[in-house]
């Protein structure tokens, strides 16, 4: 994999992870509510969530690309056509945080339900497997071995959404203030929105 490839999909990737979602204010309020330690348990279990969406994704989008080229073709404008869509939702969004309303802290205490909580948050996601089946395949190259490249691309996802998760976790009331402000939010959607818009225009004329 190219580093031209790389210096496009890691930048559109972080900005993707660090927009507040489910998980990223997950991360904050149990952060603020449970503590950063305990909270890591949750980070575990959504990191396990993460890594299984995207292989079974790259998988699945893998197979269709080897066995039925032209299907993938129109599945790849599919895509494109999907992720400029998305772009435009993000890009036009008023900056709303998707901070879970019955978020109990009391039920979440225990290590095995802070891990629990975080992957099924992000297995139950129909918004990460979307993205994942979109976003990772234009990065993969068919005429390439699968494994090596599919290794470092779920790292550079794990990686990137570890450390935003902490971001979130570790910033506390401040990072809170931060994003509750709707501009701020509207500002990570519309960086977010633009980078992915290009890769949805590379992956339509590649």
């Amino acid at each position: 994999m190219d580093l031209a490839v790389l210096s496009l999909f890691i930048p559109t990737f972080f900005f993707v992870s660090i927009t507040p979602g489910m998980c990223m204010t997950l991360a904050l309020t149990l952060g603020m509510s449970v503590g950063v330690r305990r909270t890591m348990w949750m980070m575990w279990g959504e990191l396990l969530g993460v890594a299984t969406v995207a292989i079974a994704a790259v998988l699945g989008v893998a197979a269709l690309m080897f066995k039925y080229p032209l299907a993938f073709n129109v599945f790849k404008l599919l895509g494109g056509g999907y992720l400029l869509f998305i772009a435009y939702q993000m890009w036009m969004n008023k900056g709303k945080m998707a901070i879970p309303d019955t978020l109990d802290s009391n039920q979440t205490l225990a290590r095995s339900g802070l891990f629990s909580q975080g992957f099924v948050t992000a297995i139950a996601n129909p918004k990460g497997w979307a993205f994942m089946v979109s976003l990772l395949p234009p990065f993969i190259h068919a005429d390439q071995p699968l494994t090596p490249q599919l290794t470092l691309l779920v790292s550079i996802i794990l990686v990137s959404e570890f450390t935003c998760m902490m971001l979130y976790a570790t910033g506390g009331k401040s990072l809170g203030l931060l994003i509750s402000k709707r501009q701020n939010v509207q500002l990570i959607n519309r960086i977010s929105a633009t980078l992915m818009s290009v890769v949805a225009i590379w992956l339509l004329i590649s």
